[in-house]
Formats: C-alpha cells, structure tokens, sequence
C-alpha cells in the first residue's frame, strides 16, 4: 500500500454563493479513497453550511473560528476543537459568528448495510 501526502493549501477553493469556500481534500480522485469524503470549508459572517441528511454519516469538526450550529431545533455554540456526528437521517446547518471566519473540516462516510 502506498502513502498519499496531499497539500490541502495547493487545492483549488470553490465558492458557493451564501455557503463560503469549499475544497476536496480526501477523495477516490485525489487519493483512491473509495468509501470517504473529505472536504475543507470556510464560512465567513453571514454564510452558512447546510447539512442535509444524506443517508450516510457525517462528522464536522472545527479547526478554526466560531460560529452556531443549528440542530434538532437548538442553536449550539461552535467553537475550535469542537464538532458535530450526524447519523444518516440527521441535518444542520452552521453559520460563522458575525465578522468572524469558521474553518470546518467534514468527513462523510456511508452507511453501513445491515
């Protein structure tokens, strides 16, 4: 098995009106991963990331910043080092504090057949 060293800062960033900037970072293109998908996102002020339920399961650590996570009809404090798990039917959205910048990591995997 070979090892793959990604530089995430040579990645190109994608901006999505109203959701900040995205970058892949861990992919079956980029690296051969199969069954995950990684991907960096920077919200600043008024964006905010929807999360829908996707049938797979999905981790949102934050690396950077603060900013509120809206989830099951609650608005969560997000702050560095912290994060959410939502299982397969579960959604949110987060949004960066007012003139703050909110760097997340995401990681989707699927969901495992029973």
């Amino acid at each position: 098995m070979s090892l793959t060293f990604i530089d995430t800062n040579k990645l190109p960033k994608t901006h999505i009106p109203g959701q900040g900037d995205v970058t892949e970072v861990l992919s079956e293109t980029l690296c051969g991963a199969k069954n995950v998908r990684g991907s960096l996102h920077w919200l600043n002020g008024p964006d905010a990331l929807k999360i829908e339920a996707a049938g797979k399961h999905q981790l949102i650590y934050c690396m950077e910043g603060k900013g509120q996570i809206r989830f099951s009809g609650r608005d969560l404090e997000l702050e560095k080092g912290g994060g959410i798990y939502l299982g397969p039917s579960e959604a949110a959205t987060i949004q960066a504090t007012a003139g703050t910048m909110l760097k997340l990591f995401q990681l989707i995997v699927p969901k495992i057949p029973q």
